[in-house]
């Protein structure tokens, strides 16, 4: 891809993002430069990815034909103050950041600006990422294309429209950590029937990376692969008719709502 990259911040979300990019051979390490607040940090980076680093946002602003926004909320309204004036008509701006809407963007950059909102999640890190964009009118196909690349660098990507995006991290975004509960869960139970705890936590992990890869690949409905699992009066489905007496869909459902709501709380609260 012939494209530099910046990257304003350089936290986990940041680092798993440049070493997809790297991994992935998208653009080579010469193409991509961050920035951070700490030398210790851009010292770690630079050493890791042999990237370009440095402290200076307008740098990084002045560099970037991609340039993903990788700070807290509560950190863009001064940082796009910053650099606002030296980002090029034709760069496209993406942030990573919950509740940060388009609208938002637009009217801090104060003029038209190619603007792409995302919700990447932690699994990025180890290249299994599951990453929801939208993106505003000024956005060509070009540019859609290279952003897909980007995030593709590192997982999977699907473009959504932005009405949707407070919903994204309840179903992918904060997922893993109930997914880890899950592991955790099976875990103990493998523990309390004598399993140590390092195999069934490996055991566990395992089964789940397996199912997930079955929904993936064979592209059936996850109620018939469960079914495929449970035989008549079998152990698998006196397993499952305990799990939905104890409300195992209840308790997800109600978690992803619980979880909805903290966003567009979130949104209402960065966007008014």
């Amino acid at each position: 891809m012939n494209q530099q990259i910046g990257f304003i911040g350089c936290g986990k979300m940041a680092q798993a993002m440049i070493a997809g990019l790297i991994k992935s051979r998208v653009v080579a390490p010469s193409q991509i430069k961050a920035s951070a607040f700490t030398t210790s940090t851009l010292q770690r980076v630079e050493n890791t990815y042999s990237i370009q680093v440095t402290q200076s946002n307008i740098e990084v602003a002045k560099f970037s034909n991609l340039l993903v926004l990788a700070v807290k909320p509560e950190l863009h309204s001064a940082i796009i103050e910053e650099i606002k004036g030296s980002v090029a008509d034709s760069a496209v701006i993406i942030t990573v950041a919950a509740g940060v809407s388009l609208s938002y963007l637009e009217n801090t950059f104060d003029r038209n600006i190619k603007a792409v909102r995302s919700m990447p999640n932690t699994p990025s890190l180890v290249g299994e990422g599951m990453s929801a964009i939208a993106v505003n009118s000024s956005v060509t196909e070009a540019d859609l294309e290279n952003v897909e690349i980007l995030f593709r660098s590192f997982g999977k990507v699907e473009v959504i429209e932005e009405a949707l995006m407070d919903s994204i991290p309840a179903i992918s975004g904060s997922s893993p950590a109930y997914v880890y509960m899950f592991i955790e869960a099976l875990a103990d139970g493998g523990v309390m029937q004598g399993i140590p705890r390092a195999k069934a936590y490996k055991l566990a992990a395992q089964a789940i990376l397996g199912a997930a890869k079955m929904v993936l690949e064979t592209d059936k409905h996850p109620g018939e692969l469960k079914d495929q699992v449970c035989t008549p009066g079998g152990a698998t489905i006196k397993a499952v008719a305990e799990l939905e007496e104890k409300g195992l869909r209840a308790a997800v459902l109600s978690a992803m709502n619980a979880c909805t709501d903290r966003i567009k709380e979130l949104s209402v609260e960065k966007n008014s």
